[in-house]
């Protein structure tokens, strides 16, 4: 295929591929697509790790980063320098709640150790930028940002560098915004996404994003993203004027993702109506499945969710926890095992690898665009 898109990322079919697994990222873009890691769960050590390994397996093949640079934080945590001071500020409730909550699933965690956090990890201005600067020593094809606009240091190197930089947006202001801003790409997500999401249906959102970029004189390609689970689907978007899709549930179900099998079962046999839009995770709204979790932190009665960062600085300590205990037999905590993913995951019928996703991908896309060929002649 010959769009923008492709040739701005070197990439052969516009599916690109979001996961935090590197061995998701390799076996797209060796199989035509473009792979791109969410770099946020690492520290800037570990992430250089990851991309080293990333670009001794990859085979030449284009990939992409996808970093976290809050654009607004949170009056609550502003004065907050690191990831100490900000545990600190962790209310003793908040402890509380979360201990008992897993105990009440066989997980047990003394309030003291509820709360943990790895030297720069997290979403965090100062983990962000560190980050930025491991991706752009690495022969990446593109770079992400999300939760708000790209920060100028980030367009300001990969235009220096070559590099495309591409935000997420969830509304026509929004891209608006960015592309005043200079970004390359522009990654419309509609709500039905998995992670950090807005509130307009992708349906809706494409043709808006597009007509409002075009209206304004900007000539920026637009992905699609948001509940895109088959080729039909991207195709279809393609239609409505996205140059292609940005996808990320789909492969939370493949062999290679970092996802556990409970977890990959569990979205075998999820609906679509099954995930939620919370805080309960990030401290932001984001999708994920709905869980007893979700249910305790967002009733009335409830503490309330920490803002970004704080939240994560609970919530995934808490489900690495339950994660090993189910490992290790508890069957209580499974119904605790949750994780991003969006309301695509009602379409998710089996597990298979990164490869024939992308095989599937392109095959779906052919039979849907021959289909409506076929139906104007």
């Amino acid at each position: 295929m010959d769009n923008t898109v492709c040739r701005l990322t070197g990439c052969e079919f516009p599916l690109f591929a979001f996961s935090h697994c590197r061995d998701v990222v390799v076996a797209v873009s060796k199989a035509g697509g473009f792979g791109v890691l969410g770099a946020t769960r690492f520290t800037p050590e570990q992430l250089e790790e990851e991309l080293a390994w990333i670009d001794e397996h990859i085979d030449g093949a284009p990939y992409g980063v996808d970093v976290l640079v809050p654009e607004t934080i949170d009056p609550r945590v502003a004065e907050f320098a690191d990831n100490a001071a900000r545990a600190a500020a962790i209310s003793d409730e908040h402890r509380r709640f979360t201990a008992d909550l897993l105990g009440r699933y066989g997980v047990e965690v003394s309030p003291g150790e509820v709360v943990h956090y790895e030297g720069r990890a997290g979403i965090t201005p100062e983990n962000g930028y560190a980050q930025m600067e491991v991706a752009f020593r690495h022969p990446i094809r593109l770079i992400a940002n999300a939760l708000g606009i790209a920060p100028p240091r980030m367009i300001e190197e990969g235009k220096r560098r070559g590099v495309p930089v591409a935000a997420l947006v969830g509304a026509k202001e929004h891209a608006l915004r960015q592309a005043a801003a200079g970004v390359d790409i522009i990654v419309a997500q509609g709500t039905e996404a998995g992670g950090h999401c807005g509130e307009v249906s992708t349906l809706v959102l494409i043709p808006e994003v597009v007509r409002a970029l075009k209206g304004a004189g900007h000539h920026i390609p637009v992905l699609a993203a948001g509940g895109i689970m088959t080729g039909a689907q991207m195709a279809g978007m393609m239609a409505a004027g996205a140059e292609g899709a940005w996808t990320g549930s789909v492969w939370l179900a493949t062999t290679e993702a970092e996802t556990s099998e409970a977890f990959r079962d569990k979205m075998v046999a999820a609906r679509s109506r099954d995930t939620v839009r919370s805080k309960s995770r990030t401290g932001k709204p984001a999708r994920q499945l709905r869980t007893a979790w979700h249910e305790a932190w967002d009733a009335p009665d409830g503490p309330g969710a920490l803002p970004m960062p704080l939240m994560g600085m609970v919530s995934e300590p808490a489900f690495r926890r339950i994660e090993n205990a189910v490992a290790n037999g508890n069957a209580e905590a499974r119904d605790l095992v949750s994780y991003f993913v969006g309301q695509g995951v009602g379409l998710v019928d089996q597990v298979r690898s990164a490869r024939g996703v992308v095989t599937d991908f392109r095959e779906e896309f052919v039979e849907a665009v021959s289909g409506l060929v076929s139906a104007l002649e």
